[in-house]
């Protein structure tokens, strides 16, 4: 039996959001409260606009273009999606994931001098 969009972005939401919580983020579906009011599809990760979609032909300029209208100010846009069968994967911005991974090696680098005052 074929499963409607709807019914898949829905699925799509709510697995995205179990990964998230496995992760130990404390994710939840945002149209499940509120209905259509400009939430992310998946919220609960603070200054990420997630746009989710679980198909498997992904137009990533137009899901950019939907994270873009729909992002609050100062939120980095992510779109996280899947193909059945597939990984979850991130697309984003490239600025943005320069932003991130600087703070990410910034970290890292905080972390190598301490186990290297700790040797």
């Amino acid at each position: 039996m074929p499963i409607n969009s709807r019914a898949k972005g829905k699925a799509g939401e709510l697995e995205l959001s179990r990964v998230l919580r496995e992760h130990g983020y404390d994710t939840r579906r945002g149209q499940q409260y509120c209905g259509a009011n400009g939430d992310a599809d998946v919220v609960g990760l603070p200054y990420i606009h997630i746009e989710c979609k679980r198909v498997e032909k992904l137009n990533l300029d137009a899901a950019m273009s939907q994270a873009r209208s729909d992002a609050r100010e100062n939120e980095k846009l992510v779109i996280m999606h899947r193909k059945n069968r597939e990984p979850w994967k991130v697309t984003m911005l490239l600025d943005d994931w320069i932003e991130l991974y600087r703070e990410w090696a910034a970290g890292k680098e905080l972390e190598d001098g301490e186990k290297e005052n700790t040797e």
